[in-house]
């Protein structure tokens, strides 16, 4: 019987030190929840801030003469009008318009762009780079960063304040930016994105420098007390964060095999690149027309309220009208709305906001209907 060791980021002590739960997860060893548990660790963010490892997502330099060409050709969405300093949300696509990955991709320079891919999909898509690479001759230098380097993220409404305690240029960021901030010695990519719906960052920072950078990002935190501004979330929480926003997540909402019109995420899918000026269309571009000029995806994905406590889970079929529509993605009990909810893709006749659906849990039927999503925004401050 053979192990598999697995990868560790450079915050596992701080994770040990906070009687964390790990877990394998993609091939890295992850915090599932923390002493405090997934609910408080949920409500933590959703009402100060919480701090997440996400150092597991792989972090994939771009850089050189065709750069910007490689990712216009595989990427969904228009990179060439990216700014200096911009992140944008886009899809990795396969031929046939399904999705390889879902990343963001940041643009350094003007040549040079980092691109931040799922932990379960980066060795995939190092390989998928580097076969188009190949297959055009592009001069690119394509770097894994990943083990190198950690990333964290920051979510909660109080973070930002928090933040202006280090830099006052950090929270006059938009959203969907970043900045490169020099911290002592150390040089941090500081982006305002995340995962969670709330507000927050996510930073990137040398391996070496993770124990400095954690003394002085929770150097005025008393994390003994009930209201501190910061604590420690797991895998878990995340998870159920992600959910109430609405966010597809990779493997659920996502998928090769699911077309990247049924997602919900258009806005990040640019079907009309070939006809800029030196334009061509991305890998899966010509399915994705096919499909929009059919009618659309025969599927779409929808949000669920479900009545009572009970929780739908991945792949429960969907019955709308008492005829098969689909099947669950994701669901949990929202710790926000105190509510079920749900995601699932179901035919696109039937994804109407109010239709009654029944979902199939086995011995029991859960009852609820469609809803639109996000299903929790966070409050916008005064």
């Amino acid at each position: 019987m053979t192990t598999t060791t697995l990868l560790q980021t450079p915050l596992r002590a701080f994770h040990l030190d906070h009687q964390a739960q790990m877990v394998d997860f993609a091939g890295w060893e992850m915090p599932l929840k923390y002493a405090t548990g997934v609910r408080e660790e949920h409500e933590q963010c959703r009402r100060a801030g919480a701090l997440f490892d996400v150092s597991h997502m792989g972090r994939l330099s771009v850089s050189g003469l065709h750069a910007r060409r490689l990712l216009e050709r595989v990427c969904s969405r228009r990179i060439g009008d990216m700014q200096d300093g911009q992140c944008r949300y886009t899809l990795i696509c396969n031929e046939r318009g399904g999705v390889r990955d879902d990343v963001i991709v940041m643009r350094t320079e003007s040549d040079d762009y980092l691109v931040v891919v799922n932990a379960s999909n980066r060795l995939k898509i190092i390989d998928h780079l580097r076969a188009v690479i190949d297959e055009r001759s592009f001069k690119v230098k394509l770097e894994d960063r990943t083990e190198k380097t950690a990333m964290v993220a920051l979510q909660g409404p109080k973070v930002m304040d928090l933040i202006s305690g280090v830099s006052k240029e950090i929270p006059t960021l938009k959203r969907y930016r970043f900045t490169v901030k020099n911290l002592m010695i150390l040089k941090l990519i500081v982006s305002r994105t995340g995962y969670t719906g709330e507000d927050g960052v996510e930073v990137i920072l040398p391996a070496s420098a993770v124990n400095m950078a954690m003394k002085l990002l929770l150097k005025d935190v008393d994390q003994s007390k009930a209201d501190a501004v910061l604590r420690p979330a797991g895998l878990a929480a995340r998870d159920s964060l992600r959910l109430e926003a609405g966010m597809p997540l990779y493997g659920h909402e996502l998928g090769e095999e699911i077309n990247a019109l049924s997602c919900g995420v258009d806005f990040a899918i640019s079907l009309d690149k070939s006809e800029e000026k030196d334009g061509e269309n991305f890998i899966g571009q010509d399915a994705l027309v096919r499909t929009r000029d059919a009618g659309g995806p025969e599927t779409r994905l929808v949000g669920i309220e479900i009545e009572g406590k009970r929780t739908a889970r991945q792949g429960m079929p969907i019955l709308i009208a008492g005829e098969p529509s689909g099947a669950v993605s994701s669901g949990c009990l929202s710790p926000t709305l105190d509510k079920s909810i749900a995601m699932g893709f179901v035919k696109s006749a039937h994804a109407e906001t109010g239709a009654e659906v029944s979902i199939d849990a086995g011995r029991a039927t859960l009852t609820g209907r469609i809803v639109p999503m996000p299903f929790y925004k966070a409050p916008k401050k005064k």
